[in-house]
């Protein structure tokens, strides 16, 4: 298994250097296709109407206007894929609003590279929930970068959060083309006999995914801890005590009229991640 296909959402922000840095570092060392992609905001179901031939001359100068930012941040793309030397990828300027123009490329790619969101940087076409909705609707694994920090390289020190879940086991086999080049991989369960079902654990909690995982070549450890703080504040704090370099964790959470509910853990990590996430739902 490896990663043939990687996407990476790209725009003006002032973290998209570091994201698509990161793709780009990824998809060189998969051998994989990149795809930059950034989204003008005009709602594809506005182009399928064929309404953008008939806008008025103000909408038009404003469409004109949102496309010409998006052609800087794929120019920024395309100067870094260059840099890194990734011999195969392309770049595409897409009439769409973000979360729904990310998730439908998402389809035909393996990895979906995204940003956490700053709160001191509004953007008119990426909606405040972005992150959470590609996660819970993209189908593909997410790989969320921090908005502070750099992050040149990752998955060399891992922490797996596991708690037996359908999301936790679905990101933790989409996560295997990275968990086998990391030199360490710690497999935390927090408070395992009240969070995982007995049915869940086998004989010893963790042992069984950590069996799972070196049949793939994957040596791991498995930690148990005990703690009376809410979840995602303790795998955020183990991550920092262990100076992991990515979290990988289930997505957990639904939406109702596009109002996205979030399991707790799942909201304070995107919250509050200080090192990449990968999440899959």
């Amino acid at each position: 298994m490896s990663y043939k296909t990687v996407l990476v959402h790209v725009d003006e922000s002032e973290h998209a250097s570091e994201r698509i840095k990161l793709a780009a570092t990824v998809a060189m060392a998969e051998n994989a296709h990149l795809i930059g992609t950034a989204m003008t905001g005009a709602s594809r179901y506005l182009q399928r109407a064929k309404m953008l031939a008939d806008v008025g001359p103000n909408f038009r100068i404003h469409l004109d206007l949102l496309r010409q930012r998006a052609d800087r941040g794929l120019e920024e793309f395309e100067a870094v894929a260059q840099k890194v030397g990734i011999p195969s990828f392309e770049k595409r300027l897409v009439d769409d609003e973000a979360g729904g123009g990310v998730c439908l490329q998402a389809r035909y790619c393996d990895l979906v590279v995204i940003g956490q969101m700053d709160p001191d940087e509004i953007s008119p076409i990426v909606m405040p929930d972005f992150p959470q909705y590609v996660v819970l609707h993209s189908g593909r694994p997410v790989l969320i970068t921090p908005y502070a920090g750099r992050f040149d390289n990752i998955g060399s020190r891992v922490l797996i959060a596991w708690d037996a879940s359908m999301a936790a086991t679905r990101t933790i086999t989409n996560a295997i083309p990275l968990l086998k080049r990391a030199q360490i991989v710690e497999v935390a369960l927090f408070n395992p006999d009240e969070q995982l079902p007995t049915s869940a654990q086998g004989g010893v909690p963790g042992a069984d995914i950590a069996l799972y995982l070196a049949r793939h070549g994957i040596k791991v450890d498995v930690t148990q801890r005990s703690t009376d703080a809410e979840i995602g504040h303790a795998l955020l704090a183990l991550a920092a005590e262990l100076h992991c370099d990515l979290i990988v964790m289930g997505g957990y959470g639904h939406s109702r009229f596009r109002e996205i509910l979030l399991g707790g853990v799942t909201r304070t990590v995107l919250e509050r991640m200080t090192v990449p996430v990968l999440m899959s739902h």
